[in-house]
């Protein structure tokens, strides 16, 4: 069976204990949530943020565009050796061993991996967007494949109905994630010379000149923008959270614990919107232990399957 327990040899063990680390000091919300898994399950998501924090740190260093795109594409390397069953588990790369025996467990799309470098390099090259559409071309390279990676993770429950459609709305499930990271962001992207809001949405609300101060442009519409952005990602959380009933109990907990902080993220800041100019946005712990409580108690799958089941009568 995928995902049993087996016998861990111990440098196995130490390169999950590396990733877990890496987890709990650079993603403070994934690891809240992953710690609702069972022991292999949050491994495995372990190893999956640690080697996607790598790619990211790439694209985010001071490094030149030259020098960024040969380590993306020796990350590229190192996960050819994974799907190759190279890497041996004395490797001297933490990583790679964990996800190696992360993908020997689990049915993972690796695959998935190679569409967050190609994201990546989407930012090497400076990207712009002009319309959602194309917007949503970079979401699903840096998120939505995350999502469908840790659906390999987490895998459906035998019979659930719809099943053959939890790929989809894990991929857009990534999206709802992405574009909540993207609207929290816009002044620390803008300091990185990076816009990702499409550029027709900029226009129409009079933001085009970007978002370099602690308050809007002169005459932007900009908490009209803001809103307009929210329900855009509120249609995206309410079709991903589809695939909360075809999870088991935990995996569910971990996917309404993860989503839920971002849509709690998501009503702070369509509450203020001018507040994702003046910082960073986030949730106090008690509102966290809240949302992993509900998605323990399976509120929020029971409520999607009832209206699941409602849309289909």
């Amino acid at each position: 069976m995928e995902g049993q327990t087996t016998y861990m040899s111990a440098p196995v063990q130490a390169a999950y204990s590396y990733c877990e680390a890496v987890t709990g000091q650079q993603a403070r919300n994934f690891a809240y949530g992953i710690r609702l898994l069972p022991t292999e399950k949050r491994q495995a998501m372990s190893a999956l943020y640690a080697f996607s924090r790598r790619v990211d740190d790439i694209g985010d260093g001071e490094l030149d565009a030259d020098t960024k795109r040969a380590r993306l594409e020796s990350t590229r390397t190192v996960l050819d050796r994974i799907r190759d069953g190279a890497v041996d588990e004395d490797d001297t790369d933490p990583v790679a061993v964990a996800l190696a025996d992360a993908a020997r467990r689990f049915p993972l799309p690796l695959g998935g991996l190679d569409e967050l470098i190609d994201g990546v390099l989407m930012d090497v090259r400076g990207a712009t967007y002009e319309t959602w559409d194309d917007l949503k071309v970079y979401c699903r390279c840096v998120a939505g494949a995350i999502g469908r990676l840790s659906l390999g993770v987490f895998g459906t429950e035998p019979g659930a109905p719809g099943a053959d459609r939890a790929a989809e709305y894990a991929d857009t499930l990534g999206l709802a994630l992405q574009l909540t990271n993207i609207l929290r962001d816009v002044r620390e992207d803008a300091g990185n010379g990076r816009t990702y809001l499409p550029a027709d949405d900029l226009a129409k609300f009079g933001c085009s000149a970007g978002f370099h101060r602690a308050t809007p442009p002169p005459g932007a519409d900009f908490a009209g923008l803001v809103h307009f952005e929210v329900r855009r990602a509120r249609t995206l959380f309410a079709e991903g959270y589809r695939l909360l009933p075809m999870l088991d109990r935990r995996s569910g907990a971990c996917v309404a614990a993860m989503a839920g902080i971002y849509r709690r993220l998501l009503d702070r800041i369509e509450r203020d919107p001018e507040a994702v100019l003046r910082g960073r946005v986030s949730l106090p712990g008690h509102e966290k232990a809240y949302v992993a409580v509900r998605g323990l108690s399976g509120l929020d799958a029971r409520y999607i399957s009832r209206r699941t089941t409602r849309r289909r009568v």
